[in-house]
């Protein structure tokens, strides 16, 4: 890991996010609005990180897509309740968390494809 990156145990649950500058809900140096709150669980090393570029800043390989078929695993981390989703949950929940109803990203979407083996959504 560089310096800039840093593991912390974060949610309730206390699971460990890898990243840049993580707050205590998951926001990171890249990704800070008040609805930057998901980390995902890299399908390559089973880490939570909250953005790809902090997969790119602190892992020592390359990130792999979720395969379709692994949709149902547990993947995205809400950094407010600390929930952790399917992927297809996630896909489903229209930008906010179903247990504690924080707002996730909408933007994320157009980025979907860097996690998840699915068409970006433009």
């Amino acid at each position: 890991m560089t310096e800039d990156c840093s593991r912390h145990r974060l949610t309730p649950q206390n699971r460990v996010v890898v990243g840049c500058g993580i707050d205590a809900e998951t926001r990171c140096a890249h990704n800070h609005t008040d609805c930057d709150v998901i980390a995902i669980k890299f399908a390559c090393c089973s880490e939570y990180f909250p953005c790809f570029q902090c997969h790119e800043t602190c892992a020592d390989h390359a990130a792999e897509q979720w395969p379709r078929e692994r949709f149902d695993e547990p993947a995205v981390l809400c950094g407010v309740c600390g929930v952790e989703l399917t992927i297809l949950e996630y896909l489903d929940c229209d930008h906010e968390c179903p247990d504690c109803e924080a707002a996730f990203n909408p933007g994320c979407r157009q980025h979907l494809d860097r996690y998840f083996a699915i068409e970006s959504a433009d």
